[in-house]
């Protein structure tokens, strides 16, 4: 029996058609799905069963055979009618349990594929695009598998039933059948690759609302303050006019499509009907009334079993792209390479920068760090101070391993980084932003992610530590108080504590501080230094800050312009030499 559990598919889609990534989707359920199509054509063959029996009846008794074969006739059907319910829970157990078994796995894929792209993909591609992908996209591709296997199966075990038995009863007829399916084939056929073009201008628009949505959202407190609602509602109106006029474009594609097919199939169907009662009338080919009956109803079913057939095409499409959609991510290759790679076991906290450039690639000018030479010392703070664009945060980046350099050679404890797993050494390493970013949880959830095992002590003790234990006992539940989508019941000092209380408790060696003081005032500013005063001890940190008095403490600074290093040195020295630490100090005074 297959797992139940998500199956990954890293590496595994690489621009193949979409029938071959779902082949692969369903491999694990392929005997379910065997037994879903076995199961489905006998529950739904009275549909194809219904007019030949139909015809048993009209002849039994226009031609006064033996009453018995009307007794037998329905028999039969109200056996095949009866049985249909046990047949179509079994049915749905087996196909639906196959395709919500298969959206767990894509999701699951994507979820994981997020999380080995690299720090520069995700910076590119908005978060409201990745939501797209993983919620909308996947319905949409569930919902194509589930239509396509109801009407799809509906309409193929009809037209194989229907062409049968019009083959062994009435064989004259079976070519002008099979006219309707070619003529069919060739509707989808023309129309298919506009519909693909539509589809996918329609799904990347969406795409764009879900990035103005979420951008707008955020936005929210703002444009409240400012007073920019309507100009807000100006911009998502753009996307909602051009979302409008691709959606239309893509219903009148198809609405032309399924009409056409519509009044050709019965225009055939109508011809047919009318041809077999002159020949039923006029005696020939032993054609009887109850043929004519058998053939009306054959007609009705398998002109319809062909335009479902047909109409499925629009479904078929949309899902397709859905799958190339999901591709978009399962085959980006902006992968953190860490496969294959030594991994950390124990950090002492030595980073040394020995000629180390980093250049993006999309930079039209300068690389943003060149010429990097630096050696830190275990449990040594670094500050890096300068203007915006001097490189501070590409130099964070490049410690926490979100980067690698272009040139020269970053050291951990005298190894090469680029032969590390960055996974592996990120478990010694914490990270406080500027905003602390916490999850819609409890205070306890929050402090403690990722650390499954800290038990209550130990989170009260790093609160404690981050002068944060005072306002979580004063909270309504304390520890276990909800704190808000992105800590929104808390105070910006309270958050910050709250993500310096998460670094401590991971006990880390290498600690990152991007401008954790710069958006509080004045006295949560003063509690959170406290903190991270004894977050420092014992671990090499460094250290991003705007306000030069919070850097005096450092060990050393090293001032940045341009992506280079300017001057390095201890507060009061960088001072008395009088250059550009000193010119920054005297306009922050």
């Amino acid at each position: 029996m297959a797992s139940s559990s998500p199956r990954p598919l890293d590496h595994r889609y690489r621009g193949e058609h979409p029938v071959r990534t779902l082949a692969y989707l369903f491999r694990a359920d392929r005997g379910r799905l065997a037994g879903a199509v076995l199961v489905f054509t006998v529950k739904h063959s009275p549909v194809w069963l219904l007019p030949l029996i139909t015809a048993s009846i009209i002849d039994t008794v226009v031609q006064h055979q033996p009453i018995a074969r009307l007794w037998t006739s329905t028999a039969v059907i109200l056996f095949i009618l009866l049985v249909n319910y046990p047949l179509h829970l079994l049915y749905v157990r087996l196909l639906y349990g196959s395709v919500r078994r298969m959206g767990t796995t894509l999701r699951s894929a994507l979820c994981t594929r997020m999380q080995q792209l690299s720090i520069g993909y995700h910076s590119r591609v908005s978060a409201g695009v990745l939501q797209a992908k993983v919620v909308r996209d996947v319905e949409t591709v569930e919902q194509m598998v589930q239509q396509t296997a109801e009407n799809g199966l509906g309409a193929l075990t009809v037209l194989t039933g229907g062409l049968v038995i019009i083959a062994v009863r009435t064989p004259e007829f079976v070519p002008v059948f099979l006219v309707v399916v070619p003529v069919a084939a060739l509707l989808v056929a023309r129309l298919r690759a506009r519909l693909r073009t539509h589809n996918e201008r329609f799904r990347h628009e969406v795409e764009t609302l879900s990035t103005r949505v979420t951008e707008m959202t955020r936005l929210i407190p703002v444009t409240r303050a400012h007073g920019l609602e309507n100009k807000a509602l100006r911009r998502m109106d753009g996307t909602l006019s051009r979302l409008l006029t691709s959606g239309l474009r893509l219903d009148l594609l198809n609405g032309r499509f399924a009409s056409l097919a519509w009044v050709v199939l019965n225009v055939v169907g109508v011809l047919v009907l009318a041809g077999a009662a002159l020949i039923s009338y006029y005696g020939l080919w032993g054609v009887s009334a109850g043929d004519v009956v058998m053939l009306s109803a054959f007609l009705t079913t398998l002109t319809n079993s062909t335009t479902t057939l047909a109409a499925l095409a629009p479904v078929i499409t949309k899902g397709f792209e859905s799958v190339r959609s999901v591709g978009e991510v399962l085959e980006a290759p902006e992968l953190e390479d860490n496969e294959g790679k030594r991994e950390v076991t124990a950090v002492r906290g030595a980073i040394t920068f020995e000629n180390v450039g980093l250049a993006y690639d999309d930079d039209r000018g300068r690389p943003a760090v060149r010429d990097f030479d630096l050696a830190v010392r275990p449990g040594e703070t670094i500050a890096l101070v300068g203007a915006s664009g001097a490189g501070k945060s590409t130099v964070l980046n490049l410690v926490i391993g979100f980067i690698r350099p272009t040139s020269g050679r970053l050291l951990l404890d005298g190894r090469d980084m680029s032969g590390l797993d960055l996974r592996t050494y990120r478990r010694f390493v914490s990270v406080v932003p500027q905003e602390s970013i916490l999850f819609e949880g409890t205070v306890r959830e929050n402090v403690a992610y990722g650390m499954d095992d800290a038990d209550e002590e130990t989170v009260r003790a790093a609160l404690r530590d981050a002068n944060a234990l005072e306002f979580v006992e004063r909270l309504p539940h304390g520890l276990d108080t909800m704190v808000g989508e992105r800590g929104a019941r808390l105070s910006g000092g309270q958050r910050q504590r709250l993500a310096i209380a998460r670094a401590l408790i991971r006990d880390p060696r290498v600690l990152v501080l991007d401008e954790a003081t710069s958006a509080l005032d004045t006295q949560s500013e003063a509690l959170v230094q406290q903190a991270v005063a004894r977050l420092l001890h014992g671990r090499t940190t460094f250290v991003v800050a705007h306000r030069l008095s919070t850097v005096r403490g450092a060990d050393r600074i090293v001032v940045m312009a341009g992506g280079t290093i300017r001057e390095i040195g201890r507060h009061e020295e960088l001072l008395r030499r009088g250059g550009a630490y000193a010119d920054l100090h005297r306009g922050a005074a």
